[in-house]
């Protein structure tokens, strides 16, 4: 299904989503990066997915329409491969909890973060 309007709120970072039955998702820029479509991301097979973290402050720099079919989304950290399905965007929207929840548990289980690294050795007194 199609959404009928797509609007990128880039202060809370969230694409909204409405679709003709008047249903409406919005979902974080993060969340998108993260369950990117992309080869770079998902691989061409399941054992060459690639786990994301770091990404809790990226941002949509850039929407781009791809046919009728799907839109490319450009964002703050250089990635822009993913080519989002309607059909896709809503199934990330329909399944967002669960898959959240999972990614989180990734994210746990190999001992990484949502946030950014700082790379040690930069940060000095006057950076507070």
């Amino acid at each position: 299904m199609q959404p009928v309007n797509i609007e990128y709120h880039s202060k809370s970072r969230q694409l909204k989503l409405t679709y003709p039955d008047g249903s409406v998702h919005e979902l974080t820029a993060e969340y998108l990066r993260v369950y990117s479509p992309s080869a770079e991301v998902r691989g061409h097979s399941p054992d060459q997915y690639q786990l994301q973290s770091g990404k809790k402050e990226v941002k949509i720099q850039a929407i781009d329409p791809i046919g009728n079919y799907a839109i490319r989304l450009s964002f703050s950290d250089g990635h822009d491969t993913g080519i989002y399905s309607w059909d896709y965007l809503l199934e990330l929207a329909t399944n967002h909890e669960r898959n959240w929840t999972e990614y989180l548990r990734q994210l746990k289980e190999a001992n990484c973060s949502r946030l950014s690294t700082i790379p040690v050795g930069t940060w000095t007194p006057e950076d507070k």
